[in-house]
């Protein structure tokens, strides 16, 4: 009698530890933010290089503003994404952009910068976030998170749909995998590498895989990485990171 009571005890508590230890997708996700950098995020200045474009993003107070500065035949072209929509300039010169390439160049800033500053941006109000279920790659233990987006603030690419493997015990985004639909459409699997922090902000680079089959649910992307089915198309490496945490109201 005592054994069976003591086993009953037993499975009582696995039981309610099962329980409170079950996150939501809006949790992991809230945990995830806050163990990249959390509130640095919003008042910041964030400068990099990517491909040899210079990139800046500064936040505060709720404004944003993000740039990309770019050298070419004319100059030097300097393009800004912020509150109050795109703005272009060729040496220091403000040019109109032509109606027809205002999408085109905003969601190719916006594009870098996003990526860059993830997992910031994932509770923008848009966001979808969905707990689909866990997996193991190589040896750990993830959360799978699928992500998609209002059409209503979800701009111009809303329906493209995410998954981000986040790790259960470090909360970090290791991989993640997206299914896209300009240019044709293409679906493309990411593993983070080189993890830093700077500043309190943490930064990864990523192996960029792709397949070629666009009936592949991003969902199936981490058992064909581990089984070496995804070809390797880039590497998204960003260099020369600096960090500006900033006090007060810059706009």
């Amino acid at each position: 009698m005592k054994r069976f009571m003591f086993l009953l005890s037993v499975l009582v508590f696995a039981s309610f530890t099962t329980v409170v230890t079950q996150f939501s997708a809006q949790e992991i996700i809230n945990k995830t933010i806050e163990n990249a950098g959390g509130s640095r995020f919003d008042n910041s200045s964030i400068h990099f290089t990517f491909r040899g474009k210079k990139y800046r993003s500064t936040r505060s107070n709720g404004n944003y503003q993000l740039e990309r500065l770019v050298s070419g035949n004319d100059g030097l072209v300097h393009d800004i994404l912020s509150n109050k929509g795109l703005s272009r300039s060729v040496e220091s010169c403000s040019v109109k952009v032509v109606d027809s390439m205002i999408t085109k160049i905003s969601d190719g800033v916006n594009s870098v910068h996003y990526f860059a500053n993830l997992p910031y941006g994932l509770n923008a109000p848009a966001v979808q976030k969905e707990l689909t279920g866990e997996s193991i790659i190589k040896g750990s233990s993830y959360y799978k998170i699928k992500v998609t987006f209002n059409k209503e603030g979800g701009g111009t690419d809303f329906e493209d749909e995410f998954m981000y493997w986040i790790h259960k015990e470090n909360f970090t985004i290791d991989y993640l995998a997206y299914q896209y639909a300009v240019d044709g459409g293409g679906i493309r699997f990411r593993e983070a590498f080189n993890p830093r922090i700077i500043n309190g902000i943490r930064f990864v680079d990523y192996n960029n895989y792709k397949t070629d089959d666009l009936t592949t649910p991003l969902s199936k992307l981490d058992k064909m990485f581990e089984q070496k089915e995804l070809k390797l198309l880039s590497k998204i490496e960003l260099e020369n990171v600096y960090v500006y945490l900033l006090e007060g109201i810059l706009f």
